[in-house]
C-alpha cells in the first residue's frame, strides 16, 4: 500500500489541485454564495491537511 502511494504521489497531487481549481472556477462563474460556502469548507480541510493552521500562510 505504501509503495502504491509513493509511486503515485504526483498523481494524487495532480488530482487534488485539479479538484480545487475546478471548484474555484465553479464558484467564480456562479452568482450565488451557497457553492462559495462549500468550496470554503473544502479549502479549510485542505489547509488543515497541508498544516496551514493558525496564522501559517502558504509560501
Amino acid at each position: 500500500m505504501l509503495n502504491f502511494i509513493i509511486n503515485h504521489f504526483y498523481d494524487f497531487i495532480t488530482a487534488l489541485t485539479s479538484i480545487v481549481t475546478g471548484a474555484s472556477v465553479l464558484t467564480a462563474i456562479t452568482p450565488n454564495s451557497k457553492d462559495d460556502k462549500i468550496v470554503s469548507k473544502i479549502k479549510n480541510v485542505l489547509d488543515v491537511c497541508a498544516l496551514n493552521v493558525a496564522n501559517a500562510k502558504p509560501a
